[in-house]
């Protein structure tokens, strides 16, 4: 890996092209190198945990509504031409082809909606799966074989983690997408073998048009959680149509003095180290990321595995009358942003959305504790979440930041790095039982690490009464393949809803 210095630039000190992030960007995204085995293998685990919880949300309303939406740009249209009416991409749950951009918008929407899909944690936060879907309806319409897609996804991964290694966003308020534009417009660019000029003028184009404020994340969240990797996707995809259109982007996007780093990040005395692979280096950064074995925000996947733990060896804590207070000890992000450090009252209510009880560990502890598993309806529904005696639990479980927990999640030691902490429970006769955990059961350090057999359990698991049988073997004997696939092929890279499913959900309507 190289590391590259990104710095603010006065306008006239005239910074050149080559010496841009969005243009070293550009040139490992234009770099032709090689796929390595170990990462083609996981790039396949990814595309099978997409279509996981994308079939498991196909009949939720944001998913719904973005399908919708998608719907009302079929490919082709009346005056296309023949050459043209053999593209379009396609969309979960739907028979047909479609618009790019709008199968990348309604994919994206269904693959994050339950917020169960893979993670990477660093300076940053992000979900680098969301590369998936614009990656992949632009193959799908350009024609492109599963081989080329395989490169694409791997810059496409590489991209946002180098990014959210070096690049704090949320300290700033700005929404973690802001890194998802130019990772999928790079990612793109690659699968499409563009020159370096015009991924850079998409890269560029990208990242000016997906950022936006962390308000989606804070408070009472709402559907948009969903929506905005699928924006930042819908705009990738955009972006690189227009830049192989002759367009051009704001330059320097990343470092002028009025650019993303001077105004919206850490400002113009502003520095930032981003490695990325050096030219003919392979591009192993999914390697480094990891999914969920559980429907909650990342943070919570480790605390989820303690909990369950805990009811197993102490029955009673599931009892609030045995309860005197539960002190959880974690890193800043667990304590300010899922915990009770975010101040938002939200977090302690019972009528509160799905998405706002994904973001509140406190909540998300006590039902593990008391029912010993997690489901990604039941253990989010109005009637688990309103249970009495959950609620007496729920309000004496509380976060606290700890900077040994905090160090590690920071550290770039794998070994070392942990996303989970110490949870202190005292009991009401003055017992106290203390246990921790550094990391995930699933995740690649845990007590069960994830491979192949995990995720094709999980499609199989949450595919079960939305997919016929013979489509959940169809879908995963041709995953597996993906290195081989032909162009043709890569188009049944889509989920075909068991028959009558979704005969009763209801489109809504909008403008058009």
């Amino acid at each position: 890996m190289q590391s590259h210095q990104v710095r603010v630039h006065r306008s006239d000190e005239n910074l050149e092209r080559a010496d841009q992030l969005a243009w070293k960007i550009a040139e490992v995204a234009a770099d032709p190198v090689p796929v390595t085995a170990e990462v083609t293998e996981m790039i396949i685990n990814r595309v099978i945990d997409n279509a996981s919880v994308a079939a498991a949300s196909l009949r939720r309303a944001p998913v719904v509504a973005a399908r919708a939406q998608a719907l009302r740009h079929p490919w082709p249209t009346a005056e296309d031409s023949a050459a043209a009416r053999s593209r379009g991409s396609t969309v979960f749950g739907a028979p047909g082809r479609f618009s790019p951009e709008w199968a990348a918008w309604a994919n994206g929407v269904a693959v994050r909606e339950l917020d169960f899909h893979d993670t990477y944690l660093a300076a940053e936060y992000s979900h680098p799966g969301d590369n998936i879907p614009p990656i992949l309806a632009v193959a799908q319409h350009a024609g492109r074989s599963g081989a080329e897609l395989v490169r694409a996804i791997a810059t496409g991964y590489e991209i946002q983690v180098d990014l959210v290694t070096a690049i704090s966003l949320h300290a700033h308020k700005i929404d973690h997408v802001a890194h998802l534009g130019p990772s999928a417009a790079a990612g793109i660019g690659t699968l499409l073998g563009l020159p370096v000029e015009t991924i850079f003028q998409a890269v560029g184009q990208a990242l000016h048009t997906t950022t936006a404020t962390r308000q989606s994340r804070k408070g009472e969240i709402s559907s948009w959680k969903a929506h905005a990797p699928a924006f930042a996707g819908k705009m990738a995809v955009e972006s690189v149509d227009r830049a192989m259109r002759g367009q051009t982007s704001p330059t320097p996007i990343y470092e002028g003095e009025d650019g993303v780093i001077a105004w919206l990040l850490d400002g113009p005395d502003a520095s930032y180290t981003v490695p990325l692979p050096a030219a003919g280096e392979a591009k192993k950064a999914i390697l480094s990321t990891y999914t969920k074995e559980h429907s909650a925000e990342y943070q919570a996947q480790a605390w989820i595995d303690l909990a369950r733990r805990l009811g197993r060896q102490h029955p009673q804590l599931r009892d609030p009358r045995n309860v005197a207070s539960v002190l959880i000890s974690s890193s800043h992000h667990t304590h300010f942003v899922i915990g009770s450090g975010s101040g938002d009252p939200q977090k302690y209510d019972k009528t509160a959305s799905r998405e706002t009880l994904d973001h509140s560990i406190p909540y998300i502890f006590t039902v593990a504790l008391q029912d010993g598993d997690w489901h990604h309806e039941r253990s989010y529904s109005p009637e688990r979440a309103g249970r009495p005696d959950t609620v007496a639990l729920w309000s004496k479980v509380t976060t606290a930041e700890d900077a040994e927990w905090t160090r590690r999640y920071h550290s770039s030691d794998p070994a070392e790095k942990a996303f989970g902490g110490r949870v202190t429970v005292v009991l009401t006769d003055g017992t106290t039982i203390e246990d921790e955990i550094a990391v995930a059961d699933a995740h690649p350090l845990g007590a069960r690490p994830f491979a192949r057999a995990e995720y094709i359990h999980k499609f199989e698991a949450l595919a079960e009464g939305v997919l016929e049988p013979a489509e959940v073997i169809r879908f995963l004997e041709l995953v597996q393949r993906l290195p081989e696939l032909s162009g043709a092929e890569l188009a049944g890279l889509t989920l075909a809803a068991r028959p009558g499913l979704l005969d009763s959900v209801v489109l809504p309507e909008g403008l058009f």
